[in-house]
């Protein structure tokens, strides 16, 4: 179930987050959430179970267009269809916007194949 990040999360989504090409640096994952926690148009959103074990932070265009701009996966979770139960849920909470990937998201937003 997706579930909106909050401060008290927050090294669970660093941790998250440095799976991701881009974000290894320390500094860069901090400022990376920091930009989650204080821009209106970015939203961060995490995967929880058991436990919290995937993320997805997208960009909101006011031309409803969603830009999925970071998802991931714990290593230990993947390739179980969780990055894709992310999207699809994420595709639920925005119906009426389209879903847009990143250059560094487009080759999983397009095996997920959602028609949004």
């Amino acid at each position: 179930m997706l579930i909106r990040y909050k401060k008290n999360y927050e090294k669970i989504a660093m941790g998250l987050l440095s799976f991701m090409p881009n974000e290894k640096d320390l500094k860069k994952l901090q400022q990376t959430i920091k930009q989650y926690e204080e821009e209106k148009d970015k939203q961060l959103f995490l995967w929880k179970e058991e436990d919290i074990i995937g993320l997805i932070g997208v960009i909101q265009f006011p031309e409803k267009r969603i830009v999925v701009q970071h998802i991931s996966v714990n290593p230990s979770h993947r390739y179980q269809g969780l990055g894709k139960r992310m999207v699809e849920d994420l595709a639920k909470l925005f119906p009426n916007d389209q879903l847009q990937p990143t250059s560094e998201t487009a080759s999983f937003i397009e095996k997920c194949n959602i028609d949004h």
